[in-house]
């Protein structure tokens, strides 16, 4: 009998070992905003595929303009040289058995562009790449550009339209969470660029409900991040946003960090490039409901090229240790609120590797800005320097 329990608990004890290797998390890198010949985009989905996937990305989603890749779709070629060349190499790379393609007798080229499920099985591979289904939902109020992005949609949702820019904010969103309900199946919402057109401020961010992602960073030359003199930045708005919604007991805004990619031919700071802004999500596999399950819980930073060896949050203690490179420094500012006031301020600020900060009862809440003093191999505005931004938390979470 002592020999059968004994044999009992190793068994258990092997198998409770075995499930715990077994959801062991690590860090996915991944862009969530990004345009091809569907849309706005001047490039094939993919070469675009391919240079996430060869540049060590994990997951990407297509998000062209209201639409997403399906049925048929011919794309003229722009007749500058650069696009004709593009379309030589993707011929070249894919063959005459993948590509359909016509010329007419001004031998102007048409290519029937290839849908998200034919293209998808040329690059996903499990544990290795995967390609979310999504949409860039394009809507507006009195000219004011109010755009969305709905991630691991399964039908296209066409512009919802409203009274207000929060009211239309809040009617896409609300799009996304039927269909979400309606497949069983997780998607998210991630408000983009809100200094785009300067159309979202403040007013129109903290009323809104289940809108916990927005775009912190955008890579496009022509978003405002840093804001102006008139206007807030992206990150002021996050903060003060946060405040609100922590008073009001409403969810935390999470901030996403986005290449919204358009030019794949030319760069430099008047194009908008790939491989300028992504997030590294911790989660327990490379799927979509794994991905967003841990983006939901806020288990993922953002970053425009500075990387994290470890990044934890126990005891009420956030604790961030950079992946160092040689001959570079790096600064470390904890950001929060104290109870009582309306406006963030920077809590503590530290130079080196790694830091740490305790968060008390007394603080709303503290996220961390890494800056690196390495420059940016393609910046936009006057944001020189690689950084990343960890999500915020709250005391005794």
């Amino acid at each position: 009998m002592k020999f059968y329990t004994l044999t009992l608990l190793t068994l258990l004890l092997f198998f409770s070992c075995k499930q715990e290797q077994s959801i062991a998390k690590q860090w996915y890198k991944g862009n969530l905003h990004t345009h091809s010949y569907w849309s706005d985009g001047d490039e094939f989905p993919e070469p675009i595929m391919q240079w996430y996937k060869s540049h060590d990305y994990q997951f990407v989603a297509l998000t062209d303009h209201n639409t997403l890749a399906e049925g048929e779709f011919w794309k003229v070629i722009g007749s500058d040289s650069i696009y004709q060349n593009g379309f030589e190499n993707y011929l070249n790379t894919y063959g005459n058995q993948w590509v359909n393609y016509t010329t007419d007798s001004l031998d102007n080229i048409s290519v029937k562009l290839k849908t998200f499920e034919e293209y998808r099985p040329l690059f996903e591979e499990k544990e290795r790449f995967l390609i979310l289904q999504s949409e860039e939902i394009s809507d507006g109020f009195n000219n004011k550009p109010i755009h969305l992005n709905a991630t691991n949609i399964q039908k296209k949702i066409d512009p919802q339209g409203g009274e207000s820019v929060s009211e239309v904010l809040q009617n896409n969103i609300d799009a996304v969470q039927k269909q979400s309900d309606q497949f069983n199946i997780p998607m998210m919402t991630v408000i983009n660029h809100p200094n785009f057109g300067f159309a979202l401020d403040l007013d129109d961010l903290i009323p809104l409900r289940n809108g916990i992602f927005f775009e912190l960073f955008n890579g496009h030359p022509a978003v405002h991040n840093a804001g102006d003199s008139l206007h807030l930045s992206t990150e002021r708005l996050w903060d003060l946003v946060n405040i609100a919604h922590i008073k009001a007991n409403k969810p935390l805004l999470y901030g996403l960090a986005t290449d919204d990619s358009h030019n794949y031919h030319m760069k430099g700071e008047k194009w908008s490039n790939a491989g300028r802004g992504w997030i590294e999500v911790r989660a327990n596999a490379l799927n979509p409901e794994a991905l967003i399950e841990a983006m939901k819980a806020g288990d993922f930073y953002s970053t425009t090229g500075l990387e994290l060896k470890t990044l934890n949050f126990k005891d009420n203690t956030l604790s961030i240790e950079v992946d160092e490179e040689e001959g570079h420094t790096y600064q470390f500012s904890f950001i929060g609120c104290k109870r009582g006031k309306t406006e963030p301020e920077v809590l503590m600020t530290m130079s080196g590797d790694s830091a740490q900060m305790k968060v008390t009862d007394e603080l709303l809440y503290v996220r961390c800005k890494i800056v690196s003093s390495k420059l940016h191999d393609n910046p936009i505005e006057d944001i020189r320097y690689e950084m990343a931004w960890t999500q915020p938390v709250l005391f005794g979470h």
